[in-house]
């Protein structure tokens, strides 16, 4: 207990999820939780469950792609606090077609929230964190960035843009103190996993079949692994991109 106590902690997309287990555990810890999340009713429920726990939280809702929103947000919570010790870019969107269906909006969609808000948070996040000289920003990408699957070539590509955005943005804030790191979701078990299973079920069952550990993961088993590059304990470690996956990406091929 204790590892993130008093720390000001700002997470996208924690609703559901990734977003709701990394909120949980990092309040738990002693952290005080931002969770900003498009729907209001899960929203609700994540910050109703984290308070009825003891933990420090609260709740706002936005859609990221509102770059003016997001960027505010984050203002408004350095103001209130006096500071922002930590940003997880965890909101996500996710369009299951193949590239031939693909349209120009599906695109830029996909990359207005995996890439574009991602930009903006975490430019206006080192804004604060380089004036202070310390904080750290954890970008959540995806196996997906690493390895090509099928019917999902622009959330594919966003997500492998956010691993290297996430080390060039590493390389700047590391001289003031600033880490950046990303992790790299395998298989999850989250609504956005069953949503994909639904849509290609061979695909998603060869995703399974390929992972050496013949499981999906939990999402509080993702949650352990944000906390760490969120807290003080991986305070030197900078520019990685962390696989949490059950071996998946160091797989060569996928069975048929």
């Amino acid at each position: 207990m204790g590892r993130m106590r008093d720390k000001i902690v700002l997470i996208t997309g924690a609703s559901e999820g990734i977003g709701r287990a990394t909120a949980e555990l990092i309040a738990a810890e002693g952290g005080h939780v931002v969770i900003a999340a498009r729907r209001p009713e899960p929203l609700e429920e994540t910050r109703a469950a984290i308070a009825a726990a003891g933990g420090s939280v609260e709740a706002h809702r936005l859609d990221v792609s509102d770059l003016d929103a997001y960027a505010a947000l984050i203002a408004d919570v350095a103001k209130r606090h006096g500071r922002l010790d930590v940003l997880i870019n965890n909101a996500m969107s996710a369009t299951y077609k193949s590239l031939v269906d693909l349209t120009i909006e599906d695109w830029r969609r996909d990359f207005s929230v995996n890439g574009e808000a991602v930009f903006v948070g975490t430019r206006e996040a080192m804004k604060l964190m380089v004036a202070a000289g310390r904080g750290s920003i954890v970008n959540i990408s995806s196996a997906c960035g690493m390895r090509a699957m099928p019917g999902m070539p622009s959330y594919s590509a966003s997500k492998a843009a956010l691993i290297h955005f996430s080390a060039c943005a590493a390389i700047e804030g590391a001289p003031h103190g600033v880490r950046v790191n990303s992790i790299v979701p395998g298989q999850i078990a989250t609504p956005a996993t069953l949503q994909f299973q639904e849509y290609a079920p061979a695909a998603a069952k060869a995703t399974t079949a390929a992972i050496p550990m013949e499981r999906s993961g939990d999402p509080k088993e993702l949650a352990q692994a944000v906390l760490f590059l969120a807290s003080d304990e991986s305070s030197y470690v900078t520019g990685v991109a962390l696989p949490v996956d059950g071996g998946k990406t160091m797989q060569l091929y996928m069975p048929s």
